[in-house]
């Protein structure tokens, strides 16, 4: 049975939205964040896409929880995110209060 998971969640007093889906036969399931001007993803979506798409992304691995991202470090960001002040080696939490 595959579960979604979608939960209202505060980052330095802003308001996010968490999206987490199991998936089948995945050890890992799709979790991310968004803020309101992007959003810290896992690694299971592309950065390529999202740098072709214009957004600004920022990406985490092997995270499996909300809590997971927020605290993960960010492994790679989009030039929108760079723009934003988004840099590699901070925090999901971090970047998403860039979002924000």
């Amino acid at each position: 049975m595959w579960l979604i998971d979608v939960a209202e969640l505060k980052v330095d007093g802003k308001n996010c939205l968490g999206l987490k889906v199991d998936l089948p036969d995945s050890p890992a399931p799709l979790v991310l964040i968004t803020a309101e001007k992007g959003f810290v993803m896992c690694g299971l979506l592309d950065m390529q896409t999202a740098e072709r798409l214009n957004v600004a992304a920022a990406m985490v691995s092997g995270v499996k929880s909300f809590d997971d991202v927020l605290n993960a470090l960010v492994k790679s960001v989009t030039s929108r995110a760079k723009g934003l002040g988004v840099e590699t080696g901070t925090k999901g939490s971090e970047a998403l209060k860039h979002m924000s």
